[in-house]
């Protein structure tokens, strides 16, 4: 049926109510609605048209939101975008997507302007400035009503795996992206929702801003980079009630020491990554709440998997299915990959025919990720292909090697990461990468070598090696195929 995913976003609020707040700003349910109508007008008097794409290229703001639901409201394709890229990732994404238009605030219209100087054809480019002045004297319009299934936004992946691809979700989309914090957080209305993550990542755009927005809750927002200190300043000033993070930064706030500033938080959220068991522990001890793990991807938006406990093992999200392939392994047996289906999977990837055959199937998304079934409806969460292998016939997972080596690091170590590959003889073999903490080198050293020792002998790395720095992405995934490149050559020759 006919919809809009930005005017299904923005029904629910009560008009007085705050949507959405940003350092002094402050903006009612009614302004936003108004605000947003009123945009939308403005692109369609620059002549945008249906399905054109929208880019969103400026840090997180009220206006950031303005210009990316307006997008959707007047029957474009929103595409956020990080407003760190650099020059050759951006021109990459340029390329990609094919955009007729661009918001961006100075320093970004400075680099799109500089990467298309001489071309024909270049999107149109609106600055913050302009956008004021457009909106301002713009009417509000009624919103394009779309097909359910046709695209509303784009959210590129993370390139942990190679070049990011662009996921293309429909405007039905946006409807369930609220049943996650509604059904296992127990929000509503009356909640903070605040993401220390950026909104061009796939886990703060759906699960703070649409969710958020969703419940008719107010959304906190945040333009500067998220650093331990900045969280805690952003939460004692803002009061959120719910704080969605990722484990690197719950591990930095930990070390920083500022858990004691982070009062009034009733539900910590993880995700991006596998939240370390310790860390979990500590934080709990620290905060007397422990995070509740999620699961999801930039194909999904919404967390379809999560762990309330300390099992780590994951339960199946409300309104998710879950299905394997016929004749798939029992209970306890081989990792596997695992079919989810769900109003928030995506519709498919742009231009990427091969990639979407092997991960999308009639409205069902399987990531490129293996799980063992623990038991009926609990699965463990055992990392992608290449991070299982076998060794002496018994599958080893490095994300279990790494678990147990932080576990036993005392904050001595910042950052490690165990990765696989086969040796020159054919046998399946473990490096081990470690960053040390600034003046914790032989500290570090000694932990790291005795947790190895209590490693049972086919799970332990063949060789450790100290690096400066892990190879990371804009949204702070370790690129483990990146760390493969660079050192694996060395280590298995």
């Amino acid at each position: 049926m006919p919809m809009n995913a930005a005017e299904s976003l923005l029904s629910t609020g009560d008009d007085r109510q705050i949507a959405l707040e940003c350092g002094e700003a402050r903006m009612t349910y009614s302004e936003l609605r108004d605000a947003v109508s009123r945009a939308a007008a403005a692109w369609r008097g620059l002549g945008l048209e249906t399905g054109d794409r929208v880019l969103v290229f400026a840090p997180d703001s009220i206006d950031w939101v303005i210009a990316y639901l307006s997008a959707i409201w007047a029957g474009g394709i929103a595409v956020g975008l990080n407003s760190r890229l650099f020059e050759k990732d951006l021109s990459t994404v340029l390329a990609d997507c094919g955009a007729r238009f661009a918001y961006s605030d100075p320093t970004g219209t400075a680099m799109l302007r500089q990467l298309l100087a001489g071309k024909s054809g270049a999107l149109r480019i609106v600055d913050r400035d302009e956008a004021h002045s457009l909106w301002d004297g713009a009417s509000a319009i009624a919103t394009e009503q779309r097909p359910e299934e046709s695209p509303a936004f784009w959210i590129y992946t993370s390139g942990t795996t190679g070049v990011p691809k662009g996921v293309v979700h429909a405007q039905r989309a946006v409807i369930e992206t609220g049943s996650f914090a509604q059904s296992v957080l127990g929000l509503d209305a009356r909640a903070r929702v605040y993401a220390s993550s950026k909104l061009f990542f796939a886990y703060a755009l759906g699960n703070a801003l649409f969710a958020g927005l969703r419940l008719g809750a107010t959304v906190v927002l945040d333009a500067e980079w998220p650093t331990a200190e900045r969280v805690a300043d952003i939460v004692e000033r803002h009061q959120p009630s719910v704080m969605f993070s990722v484990p690197t930064l719950y591990l930095k706030m930990l070390q920083a020491g500022i858990t004691r500033r982070l009062g009034g938080v009733r539900h910590f959220v993880s995700a991006g990554e596998v939240l370390p068991s310790n860390v979990r522990r500590l934080w709990k001890e620290a905060t007397g709440i422990a995070p509740v793990s999620g699961y999801g991807a930039s194909e999904t938006i919404a967390l379809l998997l999560y762990c309330n406990d300390d099992s780590k093992l994951l339960s199946i999200s409300p309104a998710v299915e879950l299905r394997v392939a016929p004749g798939g392994p029992d209970i306890g047996q081989t990792p596997q990959r695992v079919w989810l289906r769900h109003r928030c999977v995506a519709l498919g990837y742009w231009q990427r025919p091969q990639a979407e055959a092997d991960s999308f199937d009639a409205g069902w998304f399987s990531p490129g990720d293996l799980f063992r079934r623990a038991q009926s409806g609990v699965w463990e969460f055992c990392g992608r292909d290449d991070d299982m292998l076998k060794i002496s016939g018994q599958w080893v997972s490095v994300l279990d090697i790494e678990q147990s080596l932080i576990a036993c690091t005392a904050g001595s170590v910042q950052q490690l990461a165990a990765v696989s590959d086969t040796s020159r003889d054919g046998l399946g073999s473990i490096a081990l990468f470690a960053v040390a903490a600034p003046g914790k080198e032989t500290e570090a050293r000694e932990r790291i070598e005795a947790g190895i020792a209590a490693l049972p002998k086919i799970k332990r790395p063949r060789l450790v090696k100290w690096i400066a720095e892990m190879p990371i992405t804009a949204t702070g995934k370790l690129q483990r195929r990146k760390l493969k490149d660079l050192y694996l050559a060395d280590v298995f020759a």
